[in-house]
């Protein structure tokens, strides 16, 4: 098992890595991982990621929301503890204000099954959830359900929540949502982008996961 402090550590890599690929800008975003079956880690609310430290990262019970410290968590922390709850598989959490998703999500629109990486990694479509007030239980409840079946789902007027049963799958699911929600946005222009068949971009996704689990359990 992972120390704590250690992966204090990667938390904040993992913010600092947001920054730096342009999926946040300032203080926006929050990343978290799940500890054990009660405690996720989560980044402070309204900090600047490259000046975090590990005692700045809060550990919270992601069954009660409760934290420990004076810091306080992220204000979308409820829905990061909504994850782990209804999760079992996920492992991180990641809520960005990437540009290309943002456009989605403002414009209220699900991503079809327009590219192969997508459908594999993220499943047979994008969500948009409907929109919600910030850190709102009602943000929280539209999220998880838009984010049914999924590891990316949009949030409406907002940005986007990525999945991943470790950080790095969590962060291959930021970029392959840029990516998806570009290509939608610009296929647009040529006439409407076309899906894959839904029944071969399910059978995709469950062969990606099934895979990719096998790989992960060969490797330990």
């Amino acid at each position: 098992m992972i120390a704590l402090e250690n992966l204090k550590q990667i938390v904040i890599e993992s913010g600092i890595k947001l920054l730096n690929e342009g999926l946040v800008s300032r203080t926006w975003g929050n990343v978290s991982l799940r500890v054990d079956e009660n405690h996720m880690l989560i980044t402070p609310s309204g900090r600047t990621y490259t000046d975090l430290t590990a005692d700045d990262i809060v550990l919270v019970n992601y069954h009660t929301s409760k934290y420990e410290g004076s810091i306080k968590p992220s204000s979308e922390k409820d829905l990061h503890c909504e994850i782990y709850r209804t999760r079992k598989e996920i492992n991180a959490v990641i809520h960005t204000h990437q540009m290309n998703a943002s456009t989605v999500a403002a414009a209220h629109r699900e991503v079809p099954p327009i590219l192969d990486d997508m459908v594999q990694i993220i499943g047979p479509s994008v969500r948009c959830a409907d929109y919600a007030l910030p850190s709102t239980k009602r943000i929280v409840t539209k999220t998880v359900k838009a984010l049914r079946g999924r590891m990316a789902a949009l949030m409406a007027n907002h940005g986007a929540v990525c999945v991943g049963r470790d950080i790095e799958e969590a962060f291959v699911v930021c970029q392959v949502l840029e990516k998806a929600c570009k290509a939608f946005i610009e296929a647009e222009f040529l006439g409407g982008a076309k899906g894959i068949n839904i029944f071969e971009a399910h059978l995709m996704h469950q062969f990606y996961l099934r895979k990719y689990s096998s790989m992960a359990r060969k490797n330990k």
